[in-house]
């Protein structure tokens, strides 16, 4: 495998290192967290059991809409198996572990009393995460947001939503707070408005013609921004009320962790790079811009105008800083192409520059996701001269391949070794270039139902047997070679199999 030539002009420029593959977890800067994650819905399964209520994704699963028509009633069933799966975390060597709390468990309404049974499974996982020495890494808001608050008002779309949001934050925050000390209001920000109401793939499945389809309402040209614009300010008043009424005895940190697809030309011309500018500036800058500059990047303005919302100034003061750290969830690069003929520009602006990757949830689902371990080293870069090298947590980086043969477990997944591998030599050089980069967590622990292709398509560090009732857990091959890295083996050499070191 070529070493991508971005990296090694990062080694060149900064330093002599050691042979990437002798690196081992001591290299990374001390205090550096590895971890691993899931999120509720996902993971958890037990839909209907002890006072849970409906989310949008478990309304959008059970009209038939989810790949594969697929639901996560059950899942990997992390509900009734926690005890299990902590151990396994506790075996690898895993510094934090990575979950949501699931809003419809804990706050079943959405607003109001608080679920005993929803409270009582948190307090649980937390304290038995803390027995084994692992650190909860706590995100509130994950995609599943109570089916009652989307019935009753559209969700994201009201500016009640940031009330209600705050208020559930604040019982997070009451109710865990003593122990948990990392904390993300809102996951993958970006995504969710673009799938939930601008291409309708995801719930609640809001689009308008032409660019979204099988949407019955919707208008894709402003509900995906009032969407954001309502996200952005509701993680701005959880922030507020974290550090002016816990952060002080409760000593946490808080942030937001956002989709991080690096976007790069498509070919070596000045439009395509400009595009790529672009796509970067509408992915990333929308939420980065104005948590470190107070407002939303300058090309939106231009081309969104009046349907890209004002920022008032004590909202953008409130914006403004509001986060210790941003996680980035990196998987893939896409390559763009300028096309203003593509869309309207004065309908709708996101994908106006078309993509060599045309769809990159169908190139997902198609042939997997495009291995480019050099994009995580141009994203931090950019991060780093362009807003001030903020504190980041690569809060999901994996591998997926689809399931094996049906009920045969399979433990060699040496290309998800290789993967993790060559992501960490990125994520260290690019941290000896000078980016403040301070964890790393593996999607996922387990195999989970994933959001956009159910079971089809599996990332578990530890596998799961759908097949059974039981959910049989079992440790994959590039579980016992994370384990081996984590407890001070070094990267191993792609090609052959992994074990601990």
């Amino acid at each position: 495998m070529l070493f991508p030539v971005a990296v090694a002009l990062f080694a060149a420029a900064a330093f002599a290192p050691r042979h990437a593959s002798a690196l081992t977890r001591h290299d990374f800067p001390e205090g550096f967290v590895f971890g691993a994650g899931t999120s509720a819905y996902q993971v958890e399964g037990a839909v209907e059991e002890d006072g849970r209520k409906p989310s949008i994704w478990d309304t959008f699963t059970h009209q038939g809409y989810s790949y594969n028509k697929s639901t996560a009633d059950v899942s990997a069933d992390q509900y009734h198996h926690y005890k299990d799966d902590v151990k396994l975390m506790h075996e690898m060597g895993l510094d934090a572990y990575r979950f949501s709390i699931a809003w419809p468990r804990l706050i079943p309404d959405g607003r109001g009393e608080i679920n005993p049974k929803g409270l009582e499974y948190y307090n649980n996982l937390i304290d038995e995460l803390i027995r084994h020495g692992i650190q909860p890494h706590v995100t509130i808001y994950h995609l599943d947001l109570p089916q009652s608050l989307q019935d009753e008002y559209n969700g994201l779309l009201s500016p009640r939503f940031i009330d209600d949001y705050t208020a559930y934050a604040e019982a997070c925050f009451e109710s865990f707070g003593d122990r948990v000390k990392h904390w993300v209001t809102v996951n993958e920000p970006n995504i969710e408005t673009i799938g939930g109401f601008d291409n309708g793939r995801l719930p609640p499945q809001r689009c308008s013609h032409p660019f979204g389809e099988n949407c019955t309402r919707g208008d894709s040209t402003t509900e995906p921004y009032v969407a954001a614009h309502h996200l952005l300010l509701a993680h701005a008043s959880a922030v507020r009320l974290y550090r002016d009424k816990y952060q002080a005895t409760q000593r946490g940190q808080i942030g937001i962790t956002l989709l991080g697809w690096w976007h790069e030309p498509a070919t070596n011309s000045s439009q395509d790079a400009a595009a790529a500018t672009r796509m970067n500036d509408f992915h990333i800058g929308w939420f980065m811009h104005p948590l470190v500059y107070g407002d939303y990047p300058t090309v939106m303005r231009s081309r969104a105008g009046a349907r890209l919302p004002n920022l008032t100034a004590e909202q953008s003061k409130k914006l403004r800083g509001a986060f210790d750290f941003i996680g980035f969830n990196h998987y893939l690069v896409v390559r763009a192409r300028a096309d203003d003929s593509a869309f309207n520009l004065k309908q709708r602006d996101y994908y106006a520059d078309a993509s060599a990757i045309a769809d990159p949830f169908e190139d997902i689902q198609a042939g997997g996701l495009e291995y480019a371990p050099w994009a995580l080293g141009k994203l931090l870069d950019h991060l780093k001269l362009k807003y001030g090298n903020p504190p980041i947590l690569i809060h999901e980086n994996g591998y997926s391949d689809p399931p094996k043969i049906s009920g045969k477990i399979v433990y060699e997944d040496d290309n998800r070794s290789e993967f993790l591998q060559d992501y960490l030599e990125v994520l260290y050089l690019s941290i000896r270039n000078g980016s403040d980069a301070r964890g790393y967590f593996v999607w996922s622990f387990l195999d989970v139902s994933e959001f956009l292709f159910g079971y089809r398509s599996r990332f578990g560090l530890c596998g799961v047997d759908m097949n059974i009732k039981g959910r049989t857990r079992y440790v994959r091959n590039s579980a016992r070679w994370y384990s081996g890295f984590l407890n001070g083996g070094e990267l191993r050499p792609s090609g052959k199999a992994y074990t601990a070191a």
